[in-house]
């Protein structure tokens, strides 16, 4: 596996590959590993000829600086894992090396980035959209792997490529989960006992919002989700949306449209955010 900390080692590698028509698969992550993104590192070895992973705990996308600083860095066992799954090659580059210069680029997402967790995280998207940009410029993939967990994210990185009409192919991946069904997160692991045993509630209101979409009103189906996720004395609902896949926007009528209807949530448990989404009519 090879290893690159700044972009003229990696181009002069990745040259030498696409010389000889490597087709390359790219995985962008913030570190802190989990099977969620070996899952991502899995599928994109059997579709590509060679994958890279980045490492990069990007500091514009964090809305507070205390998050940023409890964002886990385990660089040296993510290093071990991806060199087990065989990924070829690695760029985990400094702050300096992302950002030389302060980054001023806003984009208009439209409503894409003023729900859910825009409303809540303000310049997150932003920041996402400005260091997906950036690594998708270093490193020129093919395709591109992100996990459906993060939802509204892969809608905002799919409006992104077409408003920058960059030419590579974004591969939504299914999101991973814990045999209780928690969906797999880096903040997983700073949950206590109580939290991390209640925490699988968000997967089980999921499933049942989903079987009660069918026969009840939108706002009937949130009261419900949002009670049983709140009985639990460790759980806070801080959202909870059904929204139409394409923009976003909530469902407030189910109607004749047919387009993918998707559950979105955001739980705190403590001063942990979790997030989660099921797709309702798939």
């Amino acid at each position: 596996m090879k290893t690159f900390q700044t972009r003229a080692a990696l181009n002069e590698w990745l040259l030498r590959q696409k010389s000889i028509n490597k087709i390359i698969g790219f995985v962008p992550t913030m570190g802190a590993l989990h099977n969620g993104h070996l899952s991502l590192i899995r599928q994109a070895k059997k579709e590509n000829d060679l994958v890279v992973c980045s490492i990069f705990v990007n500091p514009i996308q964090f809305n507070k600086p205390e998050d940023l600083k409890k964002y886990p860095r385990t660089l040296e066992t993510d290093l071990e894992m991806l060199s087990e799954q065989a990924c070829d090659a690695v760029f985990y580059p400094s702050e300096k090396e992302m950002y030389p210069e302060p980054e001023k680029v806003v984009y208009d997402f439209g409503m894409l980035d003023k729900v859910m967790e825009g409303r809540y995280r303000r310049g997150h998207f932003n920041g996402v959209a400005i260091v997906v940009k950036r690594l998708f410029d270093i490193v020129q993939p093919h395709r591109a792997y992100f996990g459906n967990k993060d939802f509204q994210q892969l809608q905002i990185i799919k409006a992104m490529v077409k408003m920058e009409s960059l030419d590579v192919e974004i591969v939504p991946c299914p999101t991973v989960r814990e045999p209780d069904g928690l969906a797999m997160s880096s903040r997983n692991v700073r949950l206590n006992r109580e939290q991390r045993r209640d925490a699988s509630l968000i997967h089980t209101a999921l499933k049942m919002a989903k079987a009660l979409y069918t026969t009840h009103e939108v706002l009937q189906v949130k009261q419900r989700v949002t009670e049983k996720i709140n009985a639990s004395p460790h759980l806070e609902v801080e959202y909870f949306e059904i929204v139409w896949a394409d923009t976003l926007l909530p469902v407030i009528e189910k109607g004749a449209r047919r387009e993918m209807v998707v559950g979105c949530i955001a739980v705190c448990a403590g001063e942990i955010r979790l997030i989660d989404n099921m797709a309702f009519n798939l």
